[in-house]
């Protein structure tokens, strides 16, 4: 299905955050230095190989208390661009109060499809599962969050039949997860230049990982939120996964007030900020 270029253009302006935002760069400056930072000076395990493939490798920042809860947090970068290593910014401010961070690199489009990305995922969580124990976390009680595009990683991770995964995983192995300023629909991102020239969607893989077009979960919820000041598509993606999929499976929808794309991030790694609590409500 083709759309006009004036709709085209339109889409460009609505996902291109960068653009929208242009202290983007002071943003990522500032995780970046952050993270080499909790890389030199935190209790770290770095590059842990989750898989034999491109980029299937996670860091862990254990904590000091045993048997904590897990949570494993996945980057944005609309699957094709940043780092874990950009990420590690997220651990202190969890593993001060008693989780045990997972943050996992996955590879990037265009070498790979979004399709496959979201196995990686899978895969690095059942490694997780099967290994955390041994670095002092709770395998059954792993919590999955994501920022843009990694919101639609975790999303899609409550959905995964891990049986079918592998026979030793249990079918509720993520119980819950936290999407800020996820993706749900894919089928817009096909009609954005910008974008879809390194994505390479197809009608296919819209249908099979786009979270709003699969049944609900059997089990887990979903904590949906975005930044109040983001594109009118992004809060629009944010109200569809909860009417999709229910209050049931997604007991909160929230747009938080005065922040945007980036800007929301930093509010997960602020204590006392609502966003950092709803974090912990699920790790809890």
């Amino acid at each position: 299905m083709s759309v006009s270029n004036e709709r085209s253009q339109w889409l460009d302006r609505m996902y291109n955050n960068r653009e929208r935002v242009p202290a983007h760069v002071d943003h990522f400056r500032r995780w970046s230095a952050d993270s080499r930072d909790v890389m030199r000076t935190q209790p770290r395990e770095l590059d842990v190989r989750y898989g034999g493939g491109p980029n299937e490798h996670l860091d862990i920042f254990p904590t000091a208390k045993a048997d904590a809860p897990v949570l494993f947090f996945i980057h944005g970068g609309y699957w094709r661009s940043m780092d874990k290593r950009d990420h590690s910014f997220i651990a202190p401010a969890f593993t001060q109060q008693g989780v045990c961070v997972v943050v996992p690199n996955h590879a990037l489009c265009p070498a790979v499809n979004v399709e496959q990305i979201t196995m990686q995922m899978a895969r690095a969580l059942a490694w997780t599962w099967r290994n955390i124990a041994r670095r002092g976390g709770d395998p059954a009680r792993i919590t999955v969050v994501g920022h843009s595009s990694g919101g639609h990683l975790a999303t899609m991770m409550l959905s995964c039949l891990w049986p079918v995964l592998a026979a030793d995983l249990p079918p509720a192995l993520v119980k819950n997860a936290l999407s800020i300023s996820g993706l749900y629909d894919l089928e817009p991102l096909m009609h954005a230049p910008y974008l879809q020239s390194s994505l390479g969607l197809t009608e296919q893989q819209v249908r099979q990982a786009s979270p709003a077009l699969l049944p609900a979960p059997a089990q887990g919820k979903l904590y949906a939120v975005v930044g109040g000041d983001e594109s009118e598509e992004y809060l629009r993606q944010n109200s569809l996964i909860e009417t999709a999929w229910g209050k049931g499976a997604v007991p909160v929808c929230e747009a938080l007030p005065g922040l945007n794309h980036f800007s929301v991030l930093d509010a997960l790694v602020a204590p006392g900020q609502h966003l950092n609590q709803l974090a912990m409500q699920l790790l809890r």
